[in-house]
């Protein structure tokens, strides 16, 4: 039978490109894993993470079968973002693509006796072939899931398929109330004395459903009578079992949970989940905690998976790659409509080889979680137009889009378009459903805009499926103040733009999904934004899982049922003037607030109570009563409220909503807009300025920040063009852009 053998302890690791030993290192880091050399350098806030070539080495005993002919499989988790393997000095194996399960047959390497040398060799430099190339986060290295060994007889069910448990199940609802599991295993080296027995049992632990097949001939369908379909409120699981059996021995065997759910997607009707439209409400999530980089537990994914469902979600956004099996386990249990994709993200390398990693990543995403119930929807690209449209990426999209329909009819494919994407264009239509990225009211427009925008897209288009894959606002819990605006960087600013979109969106139930970016603070070594560098600080909740930020609290608010009440503005502990505003969030009706135990004023509102309040000298105790439910908070009155609550440069203009273009001239002279040929212009790409050091020395000095190829995002900065990043980076008047289109055409396209 199958053993899985899991290697994860005593391991040598080298944070240098040292080349292949030849015997087992005594010198080298002792290492467990999962494992990760960017676990502080990758969000620390030093501008930089190493991105290398390292090493990791561990021996092991080649394990015995029972049977003559059995084989030895080496399984790689994950291995950030290129990795070889070898064995006893020999080459395995070779895999490109940093979030995927992949596995070698190591049996003809390994020693009969003794212990063997296995050697992992990771790399997370950039390369042509490899997504991502250019994205707003860490590209963590190393061995940062774990490693097993897979013992196996000769005949078993396969391993070697993209990394994919070798069983496939699709369950479909009957209109008796009964269901069909279509069931597929692939089995390798079984003759005609080898059959697969298939076993379906319910969450009790029951057998319902019960199939055999020649081992030769493995489709089969099981039909069971009466079944409980899987949902958010109660993800039911069925688990299924194929058995290898040679006559009377039961050589292999895999085993999977699946749920029995129907679903779809309509253009007025958004999510439709068993029948009832269920409007999708919900967050992304990167797969990183502070100074643990991406080298998380099975315990940390479901104490992630809990706190999104305390939360209130019933959807989360796997961004921007193939995250853990054991997230993807979690979401099934914990019940989540997940929306997986792989790191097709920013740029489109040219190189042909890289569209091809593109779909040997689609294949191992799909076929490595195919069973899971909790995935819904497959996703081919993230905001790519960064990089500019071609016809080949349109190309390259409806290919990808063609392969996830091959190999998954049952499921919708969907994409993530950046905020710039025309309302027309040929990046429509490609795939099932569609969302944008929009950050109206941080990046650039006001919060306002988010429901026009999305109004006028539905008039436009009413036969797509609409939906908003990103959105939100930085906020830092230091910083506080009876004032926030955007780009202030404060936590009360993240909670009412939080506020309105959580609004805009329940107004809006055609909007098939909506994803809070982000649910968690993550890393992104080149970031530095509102004093908190190393970090996207957009999550609702800090990158250490230890603080909820009040925005936390306004879905809450809006998405659970559980009684609950939120006092905002705790960390705005000390408060200067003659009155302050409370803001509390409830899902109740009512909500009283007391003052140092007196009624100051009940309120009956929607999610949102507002009060006015006059604070006592010295420290006040404040309480909100919801009934059942109650919070409360300490705060002091000051003279003068401290320092740290104000991010430096906010009330002059330095940091915040500063123009990018600070030397215009005289902006009532500005000429009409014009694009010679053979000229620079706002649609030149940053790159091509760059190429004409004369022009890049202008529109240099033009810039309120410092940009070079030094940039920590140079890479995916240098594909914006001029006209993209004013549309992205903020609110610039069109005279303006006017006079700088007039001060680049000054200045030749450099080949």
């Amino acid at each position: 039978m199958r053993n899985v053998i899991e290697l994860n302890q005593g391991w040598q690791f080298i944070k240098e490109d040292v080349g292949l030993p030849t015997a087992m290192p005594t010198d080298w880091t002792p290492v467990d894993l999962p494992h990760t050399w960017n676990a502080v350098d990758g969000n620390d806030g030093n501008g930089a993470y190493y991105r290398g070539s390292c090493w990791y080495a561990k021996t092991f005993e080649t394990p015995k079968q029972p049977l003559a002919g059995g084989r030895v499989f080496v399984e790689i988790l994950a291995a950030g973002q290129q990795a070889t393997v070898y064995v006893n000095g020999e080459k395995v194996i070779y895999h490109e693509g940093g979030y995927s399960t992949f596995r070698a047959d190591v049996t003809d390497y390994c020693k009969e006796e003794g212990e063997n040398l296995l050697v992992v060799n990771c790399d997370n430099r950039l390369k042509d072939s490899v997504y991502p190339q250019n994205a707003d986060f860490t590209f963590y290295g190393g061995l940062y899931r774990g490693v097993n060994l897979i013992s196996v007889p000769d005949a078993h069910f396969d391993l070697e398929y993209y990394g994919g448990p070798g069983i496939q199940v699709t369950p479909k609802v009957c209109e008796c109330g009964g269901a069909t599991f279509e069931i597929e295993t692939w089995v390798k080296n079984a003759d005609e004395n080898f059959t697969v027995l298939y076993s379906i049992e319910d969450a009790d632990g029951f057998e319902v459903g019960y199939a055999v097949r020649p081992a030769d001939d493995t489709k089969v369908v099981i039909y069971v009578p009466e079944v409980t379909k899987w949902d958010f409120e109660n993800p039911y699981l069925y688990t299924v079992t194929a058995l290898l059996q040679r006559r009377n021995e039961a050589y292999d065997e895999v085993v999977t949970d699946v749920g029995v759910r129907s679903f779809s997607c309509d253009p007025q009707k958004g999510f439709i989940l068993n029948g009832v439209p269920t409007p999708l409400r919900g967050v992304s999530r990167h797969q990183d905690i502070m100074y643990k980089g991406n080298a998380l537990t099975a315990d940390d994914h479901y104490e992630d998976a809990f706190l999104i469902k305390e939360l209130g979600a019933n959807t989360i956004r796997l961004a921007h790659y193939q995250h853990s099996q054991d997230f993807y386990d979690a979401c099934d249990d914990y019940g989540f409509a997940v929306w997986a994709e792989i790191p097709f993200i920013s740029v489109m390398n040219q190189d042909p080889a890289a569209h091809q990693n593109c779909i040997s990543q689609m294949k191992e995403l799909v076929i490595q979680n195919y069973n899971h119930p909790s995935i819904f929807f497959w996703g081919i690209s993230n905001e790519i137009l960064i990089g500019g449209i071609s016809k080949q990426l349109v190309e390259n999209h409806k290919e990808l889009n063609a392969l996830v329909k091959k190999l998954d009819p049952t499921r919708l494919t969907t994409i993530a378009h950046v905020s710039m994407t025309p309302v027309e264009g040929d990046m429509h239509y490609i795939t099932d459903t569609e969302s944008y990225n929009h950050y109206f009211g941080w990046y650039n427009k006001t919060m306002e805009d988010n429901g026009p925008w999305l109004d006028n897209f539905h008039e436009v288009h009413p036969d797509i499926c609409l939906g908003v894959s990103e959105y939100g606002c930085e906020g830092i819990i230091t910083y506080h103040g009876p004032n926030p605006k955007c780009k202030d960087y404060s936590e009360e600013y993240q909670a009412l733009y939080h506020e309105h979109m959580a609004k805009v969106l329940d107004e809006r139930p055609w909007i098939w999904s909506s994803h809070v970016w982000n649910m968690f603070d993550f890393g992104c070594a080149a970031r530095n934004e509102g004093g908190v560098a190393g970090r996207n600080n957009k999550g609702l909740m800090t990158m250490d899982r230890k603080t909820k930020k009040d925005s936390y609290y306004v879905y809450q608010a809006y998405w659970t049922t559980a009684p609950m009440v939120h006092l905002c503005g705790k960390r705005y502990a000390q408060r200067a003037g003659e009155t302050t505003e409370i803001r509390v969030y409830s899902n109740q009706p009512t909500v009283a607030l007391y003052l140092n135990g007196e009624l100051v004023e009940e309120k009956t509102a929607d999610k949102v109570f507002v009060f006015t309040v006059a604070l006592k000298d010295g420290f006040n105790i404040l309480m909100a009563d919801a009934g059942e439910v109650k919070d409360t908070m300490t705060l002091e009155k000051v003279e003068k409220e401290p320092e740290i609550y104000t991010l430096p440069g906010v009330d002059d203009g330095s940091e915040g909503a500063a123009n990018w273009f600070t030397q215009m001239g005289d902006l009532e002279l500005a000429p009409e807009l014009t694009f010679p040929e053979g000229k620079l212009s706002i649609k030149s790409k940053i790159e091509e300025i760059y190429n004409n050091q004369d022009a890049w020395a202008v529109f240099k000095s033009m810039l309120p920040i410092p940009l070079s190829p030094e940039h920590g995002m140079w890479g995916m900065i240098k594909n914006f063009t001029v006209e993209g990043m004013i549309e992205m980076g903020g609110q610039v008047p069109e005279a303006a852009v006017a006079m700088l289109n007039a001060k680049l055409i000054e200045f030749d396209v450099v080949e």
